[in-house]
């Protein structure tokens, strides 16, 4: 057993906002603001009291203005105003990682019951300024904190792009791979819309009213959905180039930046049971992996993440029923199933980063979330959720979710 087992996600205590595209409706929010917004009005629709949580995580990787306090601010905008709490960042892997810290705060007795929360905007990026008053003529360096980092590794100066042509050369995937993976994904995405949207709405109220950037009323916008997915087709993808010359990967054999926020509770067995919508249903965590991989190598770390979750859960991947990935690129997923042996087809069912897009912090959080909702229809199982992050780092996570009705 490890010091995990005993640490459970209450069954429907997690919520998502729909992603929204780069530019788009949620463009203008304060990323905690609107996370806290979010939550406050989650959790009064599960009658659960804000003040009741001892301990908060916020994972965010875009600074916003005074994102200095951390986690502290959003909580007690939520009404958790005592509760104590720290905010973290690993990039695309913030999700996890955020995932992690809560359950290690429980396992070492600081906390029993977690508030979970991950935002990102894309939008609006930053721009920062260091000041160098000793650097020549005393000018400082600045840079535009979402798009100049996306295209500049602070080790090794390449692209994120660079790292999936790396990966692409490696493992000798074509142009037309990629894209029937696109297509493929495409394809899940589909059946998480169909009857109205009924598989995301087992986790996200929709339709969501948009509020004003100051939260004082609505704005008027009305997302009915993720905002930004882009209809794709054989015919559609063929007519792209791939973005380096001489390389693989087209604009649509990868992700578009977005802006969203993503909650969930987490808390021991005793209190899981009180706080979830089906009590029969047990989510529990079985084991973390995390990894580095080579520089410039970004899409492979998942893959030795992966093998160390599933050593801490004490199962193979042939006992998973269901993975889920962050799949910044294509070229993650046919990797990932060429090292393990899976069936690259038979991932990320209801949809994935790829498709639905990448606020960074919270990609990972509702990924997650989709993969609880997946094993509860299918009647309970293992799942898998993996995926990498800037610096050529990657976690990974097992579920158990059991009691479910097939």
């Amino acid at each position: 057993m490890t010091a995990f087992e005993d640490i459970e996600i209450p069954y429907g205590a997690y919520w998502s906002t729909p992603f929204a595209k780069w530019q788009g409706g949620l463009q203008h929010l304060h990323a905690m603001k609107f996370a806290a917004h979010v939550a406050k009005g989650e959790l009064a629709r599960r009658n659960i009291d804000p003040k009741s949580f001892d301990s908060g995580v916020f994972g965010m990787t875009n600074a916003q203005y005074q994102s200095f306090y951390g986690a502290p601010w959003p909580l007690h905008e939520l009404g958790a105003t005592r509760t104590p709490g720290h905010m973290l960042t690993q990039v695309c892997a913030t999700g996890v990682r955020v995932l992690f810290a809560g359950a290690s705060e429980i396992a070492g007795g600081l906390a029993q019951r977690v508030l979970l929360i991950s935002a990102d905007r894309c939008s609006n990026g930053a721009h920062l300024y260091y000041p160098a008053p000793n650097g020549p003529g005393g000018y400082g360096r600045s840079e535009d904190q979402v798009t100049y980092n996306m295209m500049n590794d602070a080790i090794g100066g390449h692209s994120m792009l660079d790292t999936a042509e790396n990966i692409a050369r490696k493992y000798g995937i074509s142009t037309a791979e990629q894209h029937d993976i696109v297509l493929r994904r495409y394809e899940q995405y589909q059946d998480a819309l169909k009857n109205d949207q009924a598989f995301q709405r087992r986790y996200m109220t929709l339709p969501l009213a948009v509020p004003k950037p100051n939260f004082k009323g609505e704005s008027g916008l009305v997302l009915e959905g993720d905002e930004g997915v882009f209809a794709t087709s054989p015919e559609k993808l063929a007519k792209l180039k791939p973005v380096r010359e001489g390389g693989t990967v087209t604009f649509g054999g990868q992700t578009h930046p977005a802006d969203g926020n993503v909650g969930l509770i987490i808390t021991n067995s005793e209190q899981a049971r009180e706080l979830s919508s089906d009590p029969s249903i047990r989510v529990r965590l079985r084991g973390f992996g995390q990894s580095r991989t080579e520089l410039a190598y970004m899409p492979e770390a998942p893959i030795e993440a992966s093998k160390r979750a599933l050593a801490q859960a004490r199962v193979a991947i042939t006992d998973i029923k269901a993975i889920k990935s962050h799949n910044p690129f294509a070229v993650n997923d046919i990797a990932f199933a060429r090292e393990t042996g899976i069936d690259v087809n038979s991932i990320n069912n209801f949809g994935c980063s790829l498709i639905w897009g990448h606020p960074q912090g919270p990609t990972g959080l509702r990924a997650i979330v989709e993969l609880i909702e997946e094993l509860a229809l299918a009647g309970g199982g293992l799942g898998l959720f993996q995926g990498c992050a800037a610096g050529d780092s990657a976690m990974a996570v097992v579920l158990e979710i059991s009691g479910a009705a097939a």
